[in-house]
């Protein structure tokens, strides 16, 4: 009986000593650390795809960016990206005097924790040439150190060629960025139409950061080029991004058969993509009128009255969409939130309704038009 009375006490006495060894004058606060968890991006696929979360354009301090390569691993992972390539310029590397010059390195330093962290990272550079013609990004390539350094427009070819051998995927970037600095440099260059014609350039960047660059639309879908968007981050995304709720970097939205670089490579080159940035997207529009339709649900009616039919219009993405009625009688304009639903009425007995979706762009001066049929 002593024995099982003198218990409670050794067991305080234990406790008493267990937290005088790890009670060091230290009080911990974590309440305001960021708790170690991936968001996810909810944007469904369609005819079997499922949508990647892509940026193909990025900068670390091996070119003229201000982080070190697996900073970008890490942010692609808090910010829900599934594939990420760091395309730091081969001509221009202004922090030389601190960095070593080694143009395969960023991709060296970020593969590893990119694997430990489920990103898919293709490796990718940007072939700076002085505008016109001005940059392009080549991902998929292989040995970066070969590439040619100089800027001088008759070695514009050469550069792109050493892509080109390396059967790299080739894009165009921000192709207006100097629009209102260079007369005609935001045009269908001659080099670009000889790139093209040789069926070496694969795309165009149409969102870049937080610019929209219309013409770039209108040429990928007139050429049949793969439509890009992209962060271009040089510095910290939160830095740049007022990142929030359902406020996403600028990206590439990849429809792919499975999560690699190989099905992201095929989507590609296929044309499957849709850019996104802001609120905004752009595509070719049969990926566009798809993506929609894959995001967008339309429930049956849950009441009539007054002649009007009332029913549910879901959208089950991170997307934004802002719908203009152009033909039928019912709700004039609508607003569709991310992960959101709205009441939206039509005339009692009305099979559709006829939606400019002001958010959605398949050309430049054209939004996408759908037709929602009514349960």
């Amino acid at each position: 009986m002593k024995i099982l009375k003198l218990f409670p006490v050794l067991l305080f006495c234990s406790i008493t000593m267990v937290q005088a060894q790890t009670d060091n004058g230290v009080f911990r606060m974590d309440e305001f650390r960021n708790a170690k968890k991936r968001p996810i991006i909810q944007i469904p696929g369609f005819d079997g795809y499922q949508t990647l979360k892509c940026d193909f354009h990025m900068h670390t301090v091996f070119s003229d960016g201000h982080v070190w390569p697996t900073v970008r691993v890490q942010e692609a992972w808090q910010e829900g990206l599934d594939v990420i390539a760091i395309t730091d310029h081969v001509e221009y590397t202004p922090h030389s005097g601190d960095v070593k010059v080694d143009h395969n390195r960023a991709w060296e330093l970020a593969k590893g924790v990119a694997t430990q962290n489920n990103i898919v990272i293709i490796k990718g550079t940007e072939i700076t040439r002085a505008t016109p013609p001005g940059h392009f990004n080549a991902i998929f390539i292989g040995d970066a150190s070969g590439y040619v350094e100089g800027r001088e427009n008759e070695k514009d070819k050469e550069a792109v060629s050493k892509a080109v051998a390396q059967d790299a995927f080739i894009f165009w970037n921000h192709p207006g960025w100097k629009a209102s600095q260079i007369e005609g440099s935001y045009e269908w260059i001659d080099f670009v139409d000889e790139l093209h014609n040789e069926k070496v350039l694969n795309g165009i960047e149409v969102f870049n950061g937080f610019s929209f660059h219309k013409k770039a639309l209108d040429w990928c879908i007139d050429n049949d080029l793969t439509v890009m968007g992209s962060s271009d981050i040089h510095n910290l995304v939160k830095h740049d991004y007022d990142l929030g709720d359902y406020i996403h970097r600028s990206m590439t939205l990849v429809f792919a058969k499975e999560r690699t670089a190989e099905s992201v490579r095929e989507a590609l080159a296929a044309g499957r993509t849709v850019a996104w940035s802001s609120k905004y997207i752009a595509g070719k529009e049969e990926h566009v009128r798809n993506l929609f339709f894959a995001c967008v649900e339309m429930g049956s009616p849950f009441h009539s009255g007054d002649g009007k039919d009332y029913f549910e219009l879901k959208n089950n993405s991170d997307l934004y969409f802002e719908l203009e009625l152009t033909s039928g009688e019912g709700t004039k304009k609508v607003t569709l939130y991310p992960r959101s639903a709205q009441v939206i009425f039509a005339a009692e007995g009305q099979q559709s309704l006829e939606y400019k979706v002001l958010t959605a762009f398949v050309k430049s001066n054209k939004n996408l038009v759908v037709n929602i049929l009514l349960n």
